[in-house]
Protein backbone atom coordinates (compact mmCIF):
# COMPACT_ATOMS: atom_id res chain seq x y z
CA UNK A 1 0.00 0.00 0.00
CA UNK A 2 2.66 2.52 1.05
CA UNK A 3 4.95 1.81 -1.88
CA UNK A 4 2.15 2.06 -4.42
CA UNK A 5 1.02 5.37 -2.96
CA UNK A 6 4.54 6.74 -3.13
CA UNK A 7 4.77 5.48 -6.72
CA UNK A 8 1.69 7.54 -7.57
CA UNK A 9 3.28 10.61 -5.99
CA UNK A 10 6.58 10.04 -7.82
CA UNK A 11 4.81 9.75 -11.16
CA UNK A 12 2.79 12.91 -10.55
CA UNK A 13 5.98 14.72 -9.53
CA UNK A 14 7.76 13.41 -12.62
CA UNK A 15 5.02 14.58 -14.98
CA UNK A 16 5.12 17.99 -13.30
CA UNK A 17 8.87 18.28 -13.91
CA UNK A 18 8.48 17.15 -17.53
CA UNK A 19 5.87 19.85 -18.09
CA UNK A 20 8.15 22.41 -16.43
CA UNK A 21 10.91 21.55 -18.88
CA UNK A 22 8.58 21.66 -21.90
CA UNK A 23 7.32 25.09 -20.85
CA UNK A 24 10.77 26.48 -19.99
CA UNK A 25 12.61 25.16 -23.05
CA UNK A 26 10.72 25.66 -26.35
CA UNK A 27 12.53 25.70 -29.65
CA UNK A 28 11.79 29.40 -29.90
CA UNK A 29 10.07 31.78 -27.51
CA UNK A 30 8.69 33.60 -30.57
CA UNK A 31 6.64 30.54 -31.50
CA UNK A 32 4.83 28.96 -28.55
CA UNK A 33 1.26 27.67 -28.30
CA UNK A 34 -0.84 29.85 -25.98
CA UNK A 35 -1.55 27.08 -23.39
CA UNK A 36 2.24 26.72 -22.92
CA UNK A 37 2.63 30.37 -21.90
CA UNK A 38 1.88 31.90 -18.52
CA UNK A 39 -0.99 34.35 -18.28
CA UNK A 40 0.50 37.82 -18.70
CA UNK A 41 -1.28 39.14 -15.60
CA UNK A 42 -4.77 38.28 -14.32
CA UNK A 43 -6.13 34.97 -15.57
CA UNK A 44 -4.75 31.45 -15.81
CA UNK A 45 -3.45 29.00 -18.40
CA UNK A 46 -2.56 25.29 -18.06
CA UNK A 47 1.07 26.34 -17.69
CA UNK A 48 0.16 28.22 -14.52
CA UNK A 49 -0.92 24.94 -12.91
CA UNK A 50 2.58 23.45 -12.95
CA UNK A 51 4.55 25.28 -10.25
CA UNK A 52 1.78 25.28 -7.59
CA UNK A 53 1.22 21.59 -8.32
CA UNK A 54 4.89 20.95 -7.55
CA UNK A 55 4.60 22.88 -4.27
CA UNK A 56 1.48 20.86 -3.47
CA UNK A 57 3.54 17.68 -3.99
CA UNK A 58 6.24 19.09 -1.70
CA UNK A 59 3.60 19.37 1.04
CA UNK A 60 2.32 15.82 0.52
CA UNK A 61 5.88 14.48 0.60
CA UNK A 62 6.66 16.31 3.85
CA UNK A 63 3.84 14.53 5.67
CA UNK A 64 4.52 11.08 4.24
CA UNK A 65 8.30 11.26 4.67
CA UNK A 66 8.50 12.91 8.08
CA UNK A 67 5.77 10.78 9.58
CA UNK A 68 7.74 7.72 8.49
CA UNK A 69 10.95 9.12 9.99
CA UNK A 70 9.17 9.96 13.24
CA UNK A 71 7.83 6.40 13.40
CA UNK A 72 11.42 5.20 13.01
CA UNK A 73 12.34 7.11 16.16
CA UNK A 74 14.05 10.20 14.73
CA UNK A 75 13.86 13.18 17.03
CA UNK A 76 12.47 16.57 16.12
CA UNK A 77 15.97 18.03 16.51
CA UNK A 78 17.38 15.57 13.97
CA UNK A 79 14.61 16.29 11.53
CA UNK A 80 14.82 20.08 11.77
CA UNK A 81 18.57 19.94 11.11
CA UNK A 82 17.88 17.92 7.96
CA UNK A 83 15.15 20.36 6.91
CA UNK A 84 17.35 23.44 7.31
CA UNK A 85 20.30 21.82 5.55
CA UNK A 86 18.16 20.60 2.66
CA UNK A 87 16.50 24.00 2.28
CA UNK A 88 19.91 25.64 2.11
CA UNK A 89 21.09 23.19 -0.55
CA UNK A 90 18.03 23.69 -2.74
CA UNK A 91 18.37 27.45 -2.43
CA UNK A 92 22.10 27.31 -3.27
CA UNK A 93 21.43 25.21 -6.37
CA UNK A 94 18.85 27.77 -7.46
CA UNK A 95 21.40 30.59 -7.17
CA UNK A 96 24.00 28.51 -9.00
CA UNK A 97 21.64 27.83 -11.90
CA UNK A 98 20.83 31.51 -12.21
CA UNK A 99 24.55 32.40 -12.35
CA UNK A 100 25.40 29.57 -14.77
CA UNK A 101 27.37 29.78 -17.05
CA UNK A 102 28.69 33.38 -16.86
CA UNK A 103 28.67 33.82 -13.06
CA UNK A 104 27.99 37.52 -13.29
CA UNK A 105 27.38 38.36 -9.64
CA UNK A 106 26.30 41.88 -10.57
CA UNK A 107 23.20 40.33 -12.19
CA UNK A 108 22.35 37.86 -9.44
CA UNK A 109 18.69 37.08 -8.81
CA UNK A 110 18.14 36.09 -5.18
CA UNK A 111 14.71 34.57 -5.76
CA UNK A 112 13.35 32.15 -8.34
CA UNK A 113 11.81 28.70 -8.74
CA UNK A 114 14.24 26.69 -6.60
CA UNK A 115 14.59 29.41 -3.95
CA UNK A 116 10.79 29.46 -3.63
CA UNK A 117 10.72 25.67 -3.34
CA UNK A 118 13.36 25.93 -0.60
CA UNK A 119 11.37 28.53 1.37
CA UNK A 120 8.07 26.65 1.01
CA UNK A 121 9.66 23.35 1.99
CA UNK A 122 11.34 24.90 5.04
CA UNK A 123 8.22 26.74 6.24
CA UNK A 124 5.90 23.75 5.77
CA UNK A 125 8.32 21.33 7.40
CA UNK A 126 8.71 23.62 10.42
CA UNK A 127 4.93 23.90 10.71
CA UNK A 128 4.69 20.11 10.52
CA UNK A 129 7.30 19.57 13.23
CA UNK A 130 6.34 22.37 15.61
CA UNK A 131 2.68 23.10 14.92
CA UNK A 132 -0.42 21.03 15.37
CA UNK A 133 -2.78 20.48 12.48
CA UNK A 134 -5.06 23.12 13.97
CA UNK A 135 -2.21 25.64 13.96
CA UNK A 136 -1.44 24.74 10.35
CA UNK A 137 -5.08 25.36 9.43
CA UNK A 138 -5.12 28.67 11.29
CA UNK A 139 -1.89 29.75 9.60
CA UNK A 140 -3.10 28.79 6.12
CA UNK A 141 -6.49 30.45 6.38
CA UNK A 142 -5.10 33.56 8.11
CA UNK A 143 -2.33 33.89 5.50
CA UNK A 144 -4.77 33.78 2.58
CA UNK A 145 -7.28 36.14 4.20
CA UNK A 146 -4.59 38.55 5.37
CA UNK A 147 -2.86 38.54 1.99
CA UNK A 148 -6.19 39.21 0.28
CA UNK A 149 -7.05 42.15 2.57
CA UNK A 150 -3.60 43.75 2.31
CA UNK A 151 -3.27 43.29 -1.44
CA UNK A 152 -6.78 44.47 -2.30
CA UNK A 153 -7.59 47.16 0.28
CA UNK A 154 -4.53 48.62 2.05
CA UNK A 155 -3.23 51.90 0.55
CA UNK A 156 0.33 51.79 -0.80
CA UNK A 157 2.73 54.64 0.11
CA UNK A 158 3.08 57.05 -2.80
CA UNK A 159 0.56 55.12 -4.91
CA UNK A 160 -2.73 54.97 -3.06
CA UNK A 161 -5.22 52.12 -3.14
CA UNK A 162 -4.07 48.98 -4.99
CA UNK A 163 -5.11 48.39 -8.58
CA UNK A 164 -4.89 44.65 -9.16
CA UNK A 165 -5.27 45.11 -12.91
CA UNK A 166 -1.78 46.66 -13.07
CA UNK A 167 1.58 45.06 -12.17
CA UNK A 168 2.99 48.26 -10.68
CA UNK A 169 0.14 49.12 -8.30
CA UNK A 170 0.19 46.44 -5.63
CA UNK A 171 2.02 45.66 -2.39
CA UNK A 172 4.05 42.78 -3.85
CA UNK A 173 5.57 45.12 -6.42
CA UNK A 174 6.16 47.82 -3.81
CA UNK A 175 7.93 45.50 -1.34
CA UNK A 176 10.04 43.74 -3.99
CA UNK A 177 11.18 47.06 -5.41
CA UNK A 178 11.93 48.40 -1.93
CA UNK A 179 13.55 45.42 -0.21
CA UNK A 180 14.64 42.77 -2.71
CA UNK A 181 18.32 43.11 -3.69
CA UNK A 182 19.88 42.11 -6.98
CA UNK A 183 18.10 41.61 -10.27
CA UNK A 184 14.33 41.27 -10.40
CA UNK A 185 12.69 39.15 -13.09
CA UNK A 186 10.49 42.03 -14.25
CA UNK A 187 12.97 44.83 -13.43
CA UNK A 188 10.91 46.39 -10.62
CA UNK A 189 9.13 43.28 -9.28
CA UNK A 190 9.48 39.53 -9.24
CA UNK A 191 6.83 36.77 -9.53
CA UNK A 192 8.78 34.79 -6.94
CA UNK A 193 9.24 37.82 -4.71
CA UNK A 194 8.97 38.36 -0.96
CA UNK A 195 5.28 38.92 -0.23
CA UNK A 196 3.89 36.35 -2.68
CA UNK A 197 5.95 33.64 -0.97
CA UNK A 198 3.42 33.71 1.90
CA UNK A 199 0.47 32.33 -0.12
CA UNK A 200 2.90 29.99 -1.90
CA UNK A 201 3.57 28.39 1.50
CA UNK A 202 -0.17 27.73 1.71
CA UNK A 203 0.09 25.79 -1.57
CA UNK A 204 2.46 23.49 0.30
CA UNK A 205 0.12 23.35 3.29
CA UNK A 206 -2.77 22.23 1.06
CA UNK A 207 -0.49 19.40 -0.03
CA UNK A 208 0.18 18.58 3.61
CA UNK A 209 -3.56 18.37 4.31
CA UNK A 210 -3.82 15.94 1.37
CA UNK A 211 -0.97 13.95 2.92
CA UNK A 212 -2.87 13.70 6.20
CA UNK A 213 -5.86 12.32 4.29
CA UNK A 214 -3.66 9.64 2.74
CA UNK A 215 -2.41 8.61 6.20
CA UNK A 216 -5.89 8.12 7.63
CA UNK A 217 -6.65 4.58 8.76
CA UNK A 218 -9.49 3.99 6.37
CA UNK A 219 -10.01 2.19 3.08
CA UNK A 220 -7.91 3.76 0.36
CA UNK A 221 -10.98 4.20 -1.82
CA UNK A 222 -12.64 6.31 0.91
CA UNK A 223 -9.52 8.48 1.22
CA UNK A 224 -9.46 9.02 -2.52
CA UNK A 225 -13.12 10.02 -2.43
CA UNK A 226 -12.24 12.65 0.17
CA UNK A 227 -9.42 13.96 -2.04
CA UNK A 228 -11.85 14.27 -4.95
CA UNK A 229 -14.42 15.98 -2.73
CA UNK A 230 -12.01 18.51 -1.20
CA UNK A 231 -10.44 19.13 -4.59
CA UNK A 232 -13.84 20.06 -6.00
CA UNK A 233 -14.53 22.36 -3.02
CA UNK A 234 -11.19 24.14 -3.50
CA UNK A 235 -11.83 24.61 -7.22
CA UNK A 236 -15.25 26.10 -6.47
CA UNK A 237 -13.89 28.43 -3.77
CA UNK A 238 -11.00 29.58 -5.94
CA UNK A 239 -13.37 30.35 -8.80
CA UNK A 240 -15.69 32.22 -6.42
CA UNK A 241 -12.97 34.29 -4.75
CA UNK A 242 -11.46 35.38 -8.08
CA UNK A 243 -14.37 37.81 -8.44
CA UNK A 244 -12.95 39.70 -5.44
CA UNK A 245 -9.22 38.87 -5.74
CA UNK A 246 -8.40 37.86 -9.35
CA UNK A 247 -6.57 34.64 -10.14
CA UNK A 248 -3.00 35.78 -10.71
CA UNK A 249 0.12 33.62 -10.67
CA UNK A 250 2.49 36.60 -10.61
CA UNK A 251 0.95 37.73 -7.32
CA UNK A 252 0.17 34.14 -6.23
CA UNK A 253 -3.22 35.51 -5.28
CA UNK A 254 -5.39 33.79 -2.68
CA UNK A 255 -7.82 32.69 -5.39
CA UNK A 256 -4.91 31.28 -7.42
CA UNK A 257 -3.62 29.40 -4.37
CA UNK A 258 -6.99 27.83 -3.62
CA UNK A 259 -7.87 27.07 -7.24
CA UNK A 260 -4.54 25.39 -8.03
CA UNK A 261 -4.69 23.59 -4.67
CA UNK A 262 -7.90 22.04 -5.93
CA UNK A 263 -6.16 20.99 -9.14
CA UNK A 264 -3.37 19.40 -7.09
CA UNK A 265 -5.87 17.58 -4.90
CA UNK A 266 -7.81 16.24 -7.87
CA UNK A 267 -4.60 15.20 -9.64
CA UNK A 268 -3.39 13.29 -6.60
CA UNK A 269 -6.77 11.61 -6.23
CA UNK A 270 -6.81 10.58 -9.90
CA UNK A 271 -3.27 9.20 -9.82
CA UNK A 272 -3.83 7.34 -6.57
CA UNK A 273 -7.03 5.84 -7.97
CA UNK A 274 -5.31 4.87 -11.22
CA UNK A 275 -2.31 3.17 -9.61
CA UNK A 276 -3.62 1.97 -6.26
CA UNK A 277 -7.26 1.12 -6.81
CA UNK A 278 -7.11 0.04 -10.46
CA UNK A 279 -3.52 -1.24 -10.02
CA UNK A 280 -2.67 -0.39 -13.59
CA UNK A 281 0.20 -2.32 -15.09
CA UNK A 282 1.28 0.67 -17.12
CA UNK A 283 3.45 2.52 -14.63
CA UNK A 284 4.47 5.67 -16.53
CA UNK A 285 8.10 4.64 -16.08
CA UNK A 286 9.27 7.57 -18.21
CA UNK A 287 7.76 9.99 -15.69
CA UNK A 288 8.76 7.82 -12.72
CA UNK A 289 12.45 8.32 -13.55
CA UNK A 290 11.97 12.09 -13.50
CA UNK A 291 9.93 11.88 -10.30
CA UNK A 292 12.56 10.23 -8.13
CA UNK A 293 15.26 12.70 -9.25
CA UNK A 294 13.08 15.74 -9.84
CA UNK A 295 15.43 18.51 -8.68
CA UNK A 296 18.32 16.83 -10.50
CA UNK A 297 16.30 16.70 -13.73
CA UNK A 298 15.24 20.33 -13.40
CA UNK A 299 18.83 21.42 -12.67
CA UNK A 300 20.19 19.42 -15.60
CA UNK A 301 17.66 21.05 -17.92
CA UNK A 302 19.06 24.45 -16.93
CA UNK A 303 22.72 23.43 -17.12
CA UNK A 304 22.47 21.88 -20.59
CA UNK A 305 20.92 24.99 -22.13
CA UNK A 306 24.50 26.14 -22.86
CA UNK A 307 24.70 23.23 -25.33
CA UNK A 308 21.17 23.11 -26.73
CA UNK A 309 20.17 26.79 -26.59
CA UNK A 310 23.41 28.66 -27.10
CA UNK A 311 26.21 28.94 -29.66
CA UNK A 312 28.83 29.41 -26.96
CA UNK A 313 30.11 25.82 -26.88
CA UNK A 314 29.21 24.32 -30.27
CA UNK A 315 29.62 27.43 -32.39
CA UNK A 316 25.98 27.23 -33.47
CA UNK A 317 22.63 27.35 -31.72
CA UNK A 318 20.91 23.97 -32.05
CA UNK A 319 17.46 25.32 -31.34
CA UNK A 320 17.83 28.08 -33.94
CA UNK A 321 19.09 25.58 -36.51
CA UNK A 322 16.17 23.27 -35.74
CA UNK A 323 13.66 26.09 -36.16
CA UNK A 324 15.26 27.05 -39.50
CA UNK A 325 14.92 23.44 -40.62
CA UNK A 326 11.24 23.44 -39.63
CA UNK A 327 10.74 26.63 -41.62
CA UNK A 328 12.39 25.14 -44.71
CA UNK A 329 10.24 22.00 -44.43
CA UNK A 330 7.09 24.07 -44.15
CA UNK A 331 6.34 22.77 -40.64
CA UNK A 332 4.26 25.15 -38.47
CA UNK A 333 6.80 26.94 -36.31
CA UNK A 334 4.80 26.56 -33.11
CA UNK A 335 4.67 22.82 -33.71
CA UNK A 336 8.40 22.77 -34.44
CA UNK A 337 9.06 24.68 -31.23
CA UNK A 338 7.06 22.13 -29.23
CA UNK A 339 8.79 19.19 -30.95
CA UNK A 340 12.18 20.64 -29.99
CA UNK A 341 11.06 20.92 -26.35
CA UNK A 342 9.89 17.30 -26.42
CA UNK A 343 13.19 16.18 -27.94
CA UNK A 344 14.99 18.06 -25.16
CA UNK A 345 12.96 16.13 -22.58
CA UNK A 346 13.97 12.85 -24.24
CA UNK A 347 17.64 13.88 -24.22
CA UNK A 348 17.39 14.74 -20.51
CA UNK A 349 15.64 11.42 -19.88
CA UNK A 350 18.76 9.47 -20.93
CA UNK A 351 20.98 10.42 -17.92
CA UNK A 352 17.95 10.50 -15.62
CA UNK A 353 17.02 6.97 -16.72
CA UNK A 354 20.61 5.78 -16.10
CA UNK A 355 20.36 7.08 -12.52
CA UNK A 356 16.96 5.43 -12.18
CA UNK A 357 18.21 2.06 -13.44
CA UNK A 358 21.15 2.17 -11.07
CA UNK A 359 18.79 3.20 -8.23
CA UNK A 360 20.76 6.39 -7.64
CA UNK A 361 18.47 8.99 -6.11
CA UNK A 362 20.14 12.36 -5.63
CA UNK A 363 18.50 13.90 -2.58
CA UNK A 364 19.36 17.53 -2.07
Amino acid sequence: MENRRLLSLDILRGLTIILMIIVNDPGSWSHVYAPLLHAEWNGITPTDYIFPCFLFIVGVSIVLSMKKQQDQGKSRTELIKKVLWRSLKIYAVGIFLWLWPNFDFNEIRWVGVLPRIAFVYMACAILFLYGSRKIQWYFGISALLGYWVVMAYFPIPGIGFPDLSMPEKNWAHFIDNLLLPGRLWQETWDPEGILSTIPAIVSGLIGMWAGYLLLQKDELKNRINLLFFYGFILLFLGDLIQWFFPINKNLWSSSFTIFTGGIGMLSLAAFTYFFDIKQSRYQFKFAHAFGVNSITAYSLSSILTVVFYSSKWLGLSLNDEFMLLCDRLGLPLKLGSLIYALLYVIILWIPIQVLFKKKIYIKL
